[in-house]
């Protein structure tokens, strides 16, 4: 950091810095700049991160995290989130939690998880909050810079093929992502899985994250092509509550967007603790009562009922 600065600055403290910590100007490698992708011309030859001085950052990352169930490693690496998406004949609906968790302690509850590349184009995050925001941030000025170049809106699959190419390229050196990228293009809506080895898959129905198996749960009972509007909202809605109610590293509130052809729209944040006692309230598709299971219930359950005696 201090070397980015001395090579823009020639203020007195900042030589009086550079002095301090022994850092020549002469001696900086190339490989200090930037990356292999980035954003400009960032300093001389070739752009690219600098790597951790060790022979091989796979076995390191492997000797120190988890990664091989070592149960007397020094960095535990716990995963929690919700995120789905799935597309029908309305569009590609989206929905995500918000909660953030660094093991077993919720870093925080108001995390958005749904990154707006451009009007038409939503990704969302799961894994390591940093390697997503930064490359799906990075996916956006890609994009731009296609629609720029080609006179027309890069396609869904195009966009998605750009981020699974630059995240193979570091595959093995620490990313954490599992993503979807969301859109609609001159094919209709359009929905691609992406994680961090580099694998891409095209389909109708994704959820990523600790609480995904719950989730999947509500989507495989509920989902189907023809559903109008409403209904897709609120299977999205029923799903994200379900992990967020069942896996403890989900929760605190929802986001919900909604993809159509004229681009993507926010429908609202939620909280999950009300959705489970008063529901989504008063929308469309909503039944009006909490999602919880004494809600559900009321009437039909036989503890309802008193016991007759003969």
């Amino acid at each position: 950091m201090n070397t980015l600065v001395s090579r823009y600055a020639s203020t007195s403290a900042t030589l009086e810095l550079q002095d301090k910590d022994g850092l020549e100007d002469e001696n900086v490698s190339d490989t200090m700049w930037g990356s292999s992708a980035g954003f400009g011309n960032l300093g001389p030859g070739g752009l690219k991160f600098d790597i951790p001085a060790v022979h091989s950052p796979t076995d390191f990352l492997r000797l120190h995290t988890d990664d091989h169930a070592d149960p007397s490693c020094r960095i535990k690496i716990k995963h929690g989130t919700t995120t789905l998406a799935f597309r029908f004949k309305g569009g590609v609906i989206v929905a995500v939690d918000s909660r953030a968790t660094a093991g077993s302690y919720i870093a925080s509850g108001t995390v958005k998880k749904v990154i707006e590349i451009n009007k038409f184009l939503l990704g969302t995050m799961a894994g390591g909050a940093a390697d997503c925001q930064y490359w799906e941030t990075y996916l956006g000025i890609q994009c731009r810079l296609h629609e720029l170049r080609n006179r027309e809106r890069i396609s869904v699959a195009a966009a998605s093929k750009y981020l699974s190419n630059l995240v193979y390229s570091y595959k093995g050196m620490g990313l954490s992502m599992g993503t979807m990228i969301c859109g609609w293009d001159k094919t209709g809506p359009a929905l691609f899985y992406v994680d961090s080895d580099g694998t891409r898959l095209k389909g109708d129905v994704f959820s990523v994250g600790s609480g995904s198996t719950f989730a999947y749960g509500v989507l495989d009972q509920g989902y189907h092509w023809d559903m109008t509007d409403e209904e897709a909202q609120e299977l999205g809605r029923r799903s994200i509550y379900a992990a967020g109610h069942r896996d403890a590293y989900s929760g605190n509130t929802l986001n919900l967007y909604h993809v159509k052809e004229d681009g993507w729209r926010f429908i609202g944040n939620y909280d999950i603790s009300k959705l489970h006692y008063d529901g989504p309230g008063d929308v469309p598709g909503s039944t009006g009562k909490g999602y919880g299971y004494e809600e559900r219930t009321a009437g039909l359950s036989s503890s309802d009922f008193q016991e007759v005696v003969a």
